[in-house]
């Protein structure tokens, strides 16, 4: 075609590549000139000297890019269709534009120089090495022209190195060669890159300060960037012998770049990828150069700089990555010390440590957290956890991390120093308070294995940290309580700093009587402590509920001396029935909930780990518990609940069938009477009548405060709730020879197993009947006609909670800043909770507004509940006769579950009737958890298949798992498997019959058992569909070339037999 026509045809495509790029065309002009866009690059005959063209350097950037697209577009769609001259023509051209076809480094487009390394390495990606031998050689001499040419062939050697290492875009043969060609080269690639990078930065530091030499300068420098980022791209894969050549030559210039402010964060960025290299240990041992005089000075000096010169975004990041390489170097001497490399504790161990702390005590949340990990491992190390060095130092860590938990910092505030660094890092205070949580958690770990190392300074800090929140005024802050002035919120300095001390103080105290021998324990100083929080008085809530929470991590003290078990009891007594106001109607706020809650969960936790302490006191207990049951309304039904468990957990301590049965029935003759009057009988059995007397089916007139019905409810939820607690508490003694003695043993089972009875089962047999009436009246309760006769308020009561709706779709939960508000609930929302917990409790003894979110909800329901009940039918399919099945259960993913794919069926399981009935249905799964248990499924029916040879045509088995689990372990076994692959669309049937014999062919049943499995997967094509995402994208075809790397095989005669493409002969005549 004439240079005319191709003028006119650009002339066309400028044209329409500005109506498309120019925001003020219409939509219509904007579709019409993309269809002639793509139309061109599809079907025009002169795509190349028309892309060529629109990429010369007179063109604007525009049309710049899209001409290199044109190019691009013509490589990877039509390269293998076009005549050898035209590529070469192509190939010729675009190393052209590389030369001479650009602007300068510093005036050139990113994105165009991005698309023309991306042309000239998807050439690469399909004639390198046996097409393109000298590919190297020209880029060696393209780098030679200026820093223009360098930076593009940077470029080009890390998009090529992401494409064949990174993500592996290309065929398996291609991909194999070209990393193997890479990797015989790589020591000149490293030497370039290396050369590169030195000669550059050496030519920039000359001429930084020369104003006259500055673009320059900035020249030198951007060549220095692209070539770490170059080597970022090697660095993870390559062998270390490269990385650590010359005596760690890359290693030490990378350290001297972490002061040049420029180059610094790609320093980093190469360092943290080569420290945290895996592989061979003796292959790590040179990393330890990082440890020396020169390498520390470098990473100190840098992260002072850095830091000194305020939050500065481009200076955090660096932070962080010259953090992460701190720790990583931690974890490479973790590993390698106390190895067989015969590695030794670095000179400058201690001004590593020095370093890392000072991480962990800067302002950022973030870098504090990054370093809990490797101060975990050190602490655990066998050698490391001895050294003096360390232990030195573990005072100032506990310190550091006092500061550490207490919470503030939240990006919409601005009381701390951290709130400015959590704006970098978080979106929102939902995100910070998350954050933070896991954090803390993280660093009670750590703070535990301190404590293992020096229990006594821990426990001295713990202690004079109490004592000092012990005496502190109340700093309420600019945000008072709105339920009475001098009381905290949440976010109150005082409070903040009791819950950082509380946690602290916990995680120490544990820790110390888990590793201090028992006279080592400092009784007098605990029950010192134990005293002053006993006598400690506050009406705050939030304060109170940290008091509690000291007791008892206080509370072990007491078995030294239990006289103090009855101040003890006192206090938490006290905080069972606490109210901020007395005789207020006002709800309860959230706050005083959570301490009468906690004051019931600690007296449960001090009777179920300390029983034969309060056994004494059993009788005083007892009557404390029944005196506050005596009236109705002074507990909920969850706090009778709980005090009812307590006493049921210390007479497990009877160690008397009698007397604990006896107990137990005049425990629950309240709750006897009630569950079983006639009048609850009919109720719990009738539908109707039970909607009618929980209130289910009023028309209220105010659906926050009128409630008629709701001491019915509470009455039912208590009675279910102590039958719960009481079944889940009730317990034989563990020791036979006690059981035998207090008349819980009955005998043996022919098996040898010894039978017991419940002290509780006589008085929860009584009840069972009214308690399966009301699961059965519950679950009737969705019936259409019963839910028709719910009234107007209580029409979405049925409806999942928010709270559980969130849960589902994985919504975070909002911060709560009305914890202490009165917590107000409709009518409906307590509803929705009664029916919640009373269908819970059942279970375990024995609307939404936003259509968007209410389809994920409906859309992961679905999934959760189809998943459960394909594992039900499994397990109604088949009856196994006591024969463990080595079979993998589903992984957990990000939004789906996944199955491990090697599974072998069980040798005698057999198929049940429903089994036989299954076969005949169509049985499919559109996500990968119902797909697992389908899978899961269809492994016990194939058990079916020597019975029933004819498999329905309605079966269809998952194409993804044949792929993984191909049938070459069923074949031998059923011979029907061949008709069942005969039945596959649009297989070849000679290649199914190649198939088959080699794998009924015994002698090669091990070998080449991945080509077999390619083999498979070509088979099974016609019923393997495509993605959604993927259903409309164009195919990128790459013909292999011939192979440069062929492996000798092991056997001749296995060569000739496992050739698929009757190209084995051939290897017999090859010289």
């Amino acid at each position: 075609m004439s240079a005319e026509q191709v003028s006119g045809l650009c002339e066309q495509l400028v044209k329409a590549v500005t109506v498309i790029m120019d925001p003020a065309s219409t939509q219509r002009y904007r579709l019409e000139a993309l269809k002639f866009c793509e139309e061109f690059k599809e079907k025009c005959p002169i795509c190349v000297p028309c892309g060529l063209k629109l990429a010369e350097k007179t063109q604007t950037a525009i049309v710049r890019h899209f001409g290199l697209q044109i190019l691009e577009h013509v490589v990877k769609y039509r390269w293998n269709n076009m005549p050898r001259l035209e590529k070469v023509y192509l190939k010729n051209n675009v190393m052209g534009l590389i030369s001479s076809g650009t602007q300068s480094i510093l005036e050139e487009e990113s994105h165009i120089k991005d698309v023309l390394s991306r042309i000239v390495v998807e050439m690469i990606k399909r004639e390198w090495p046996q097409h393109w031998p000298d590919m190297l050689k020209e880029l060696d001499t393209l780098s030679k022209q200026g820093e223009t040419q360098t930076e593009l062939v940077m470029f080009i050697l890390l998009r090529l190195a992401e494409d064949v290492v990174t993500f592996q875009t290309l065929p398996t043969q291609r991909r194999r060669d070209i990393q193997q060609t890479l990797t015989q080269n790589m020591e000149k690639i490293f030497s370039f890159l290396v050369t590169a990078l030195q000669q550059n930065v050496n030519k920039y530091r000359c001429m930084k300060t020369d104003l006259a030499q500055e673009p320059k300068a900035q020249a030198n420098c951007r060549v220095g960037i692209a070539a770490l980022n170059t080597l970022a791209g090697y660095i993870d894969w390559v062998a270390l012998s490269h990385i650590t050549a010359d005596n760690c030559k890359l290693l030490e210039m990378l350290c001297l770049l972490l002061n040049e402010p420029e180059l610094q964060v790609g320093a980093a960025e190469c360092l943290l990828i080569a420290v945290s290299r895996k592989g061979k240990l003796e292959d790590r041992k040179p990393l330890m150069v990082l440890f020396g005089d020169v390498a520390m000075h470098c990473i100190l000096s840098a992260a002072q700089t850095a830091d000194g010169e305020g939050l500065v975004e481009k200076h955090y990041v660096f932070l962080k990555r010259l953090c992460q390489v701190l720790c990583a170097l931690g974890s490479q001497l973790c590993a390698l010390l106390g190895s067989y490399c015969d590695v030794e504790t670095p000179a400058n161990f201690g001004k590593y440590l020095e370093s890392f702390l000072a991480f962990t005590t800067h302002p950022s949340q973030f870098l504090r957290s990054s370093t809990q990990v490797t101060w975990g491992a050190l602490f655990r190390h066998e050698v490391l956890s001895r050294d003096p060095l360390l232990l030195a130092i573990i005072p100032r860590y506990l310190h550091a991390s006092m500061t550490s938990l207490v919470k503030v910092g939240f990006p919409s505030k601005t009381d701390s120093p951290i709130c400015e660094y959590s704006r970098f890092d978080f979106d929102s205070d939902e995100d910070f308070n998350a954050f933070f949580n896991s954090f803390r958690a993280q660093q009670g770990e750590v703070m535990r294995m301190a404590c293992r190392l020096d229990p006594r300074t821990g426990f001295q800090m713990a202690g004079e940290w109490l004592k000092y929140q012990l005496t502190a005024p109340v700093d309420t802050g600019p945000m008072n309580s709105k339920t009475g002035e001098g009381l905290c919120s949440i976010f109150s300095p005082s409070f903040v700093q009791w819950d950082a001390m509380t946690f602290f103080s916990e995680s120490i105290i544990s820790q110390m009587f888990r590793t201090m021998d028992k006279d080592e324990i400092p009784v007098n100083d605990g029950i010192e402590l134990l005293q002053l929080v006993l006598n400690f008085e506050t009406k705050d809530p939030l304060i109170l509920s940290c008091v509690l929470t000291n007791v008892s991590a206080l509370f072990p003290f007491v078995t030294y001396r239990p006289e103090y078990l009855p101040q003890v009891l006192s206090k938490l007594f006290a905080s069972v029935t606490f109210e901020v106001t007395e005789e207020s109607k006002a709800p309860r706020t959230r706050a005083v909930k959570n301490v009468r809650r906690h004051a019931c969960s600690s007296i449960i936790k001090m009777c179920r780990d300390y029983p034969q302490l309060v056994l004494p006191n059993f009788e005083m207990l007892y009557n404390h518990v029944k005196q506050l049951l005596s009236n109705e309304l002074l507990l909920t039904q969850m706090e009778k609940c709980a005090l009812m468990e307590a006493l049921v957990l210390i007479s497990n301590q009877f160690k008397d069938y009698e007397r604990q049965k006896a107990f137990l029935e005049e425990l629950m003759a309240p709750v006897a009477g009630l569950w079983l009057s006639p009048e609850m009988q009919r109720v719990l059995s009738d539908p109707e009548a039970f909607i009618s007397y929980v209130g289910a089916d009023n028309k209220t007139a105010d659906p926050v405060l009128e409630d008629p019905s709701g001491l019915n409810r509470s009455r039912i939820s208590f009675c279910v709730s102590t039958i719960l607690g009481v079944v889940k508490r009730a317990r034989w003694p563990a020791a036979i020879e006690e059981a035998k003695a207090g008349g819980f043993f009955l005998g043996y089972l022919p098996s040898g197993t010894p039978i017991y009875r419940n002290p509780c089962t006589e008085q929860v047999l009584k009840l069972f009947d009214n308690l399966l009436a009301l699961i059965r009246t519950h679950n009737n309760l969705y019936m259409p006609e019963i839910m028709a006769r719910l009234g107007d308020t209580f029409a979405k009561a049925l409806d999942m909670l928010e709270v559980e709706k969130n849960a589902i779709l994985g919504l975070p939960q909002p911060l709560l800043e009305l914890y202490d508000s009165p917590v107000y609930k409709t009518v409906l929302e307590r509803m929705q909770g009664f029916f919640c917990t009373l269908y819970d409790n059942c279970e375990d003894d024995a609307a939404d507004d936003n259509p968007e979110s209410q389809e994920m909800l409906e859309e992961q329901l679905v999934r959760l509940l189809t998943r459960e009940v394909m594992d039900l039918v499994t397990v109604c399919c088949v009856s196994k006769k006591n024969v463990e099945h080595n079979t993998t259960a589903a992984v957990d993913g990000d939004d789906d579950e996944a199955m491990a794919t090697e599974v072998t069926p069980p040798a005698n399981a057999e198929l049940t009737e429903l089994g036989k009935c299954l076969m005949k249905q169509e049985v499919h799964g559109q996500h990968d958890g119902c797909m697992a248990a389908l899978v899961n499924l269809a492994f016990q029916i194939y058990e079916a298949l020597v019975r029933n040879p004819v498999l329905h045509p309605n079966v269809r088995l998952a194409g993804e798992w044949w792929k993984t689990n191909p049938m070459p372990a069923w074949r031998p076994r059923y011979a029907e498997l061949k008709a069942v692959m005969e039945q596959i669309p649009d297989i070849q049937l000679d290649s199914l019959e190649q198939f088959d014999s080699k794998l009924l062919n015994p002698t090669l049943q091990k070998v080449a058992d991945k080509r077999r499995k390619d083999h498979f997967k070509r088979l099974i094509t016609g019923c393997i569909g495509k993605p959604i995402g993927e259903q409309f994208r164009k195919e990128v075809h790459i013909r292999n070339l011939p192979s440069l790397f062929k492996k000798v095989k092991p056997s001749l005669e296995t060569d000739v037999l496992e050739n698929e493409d009757g190209e084995g002969f051939n290897v017999l005549f090859e010289p």
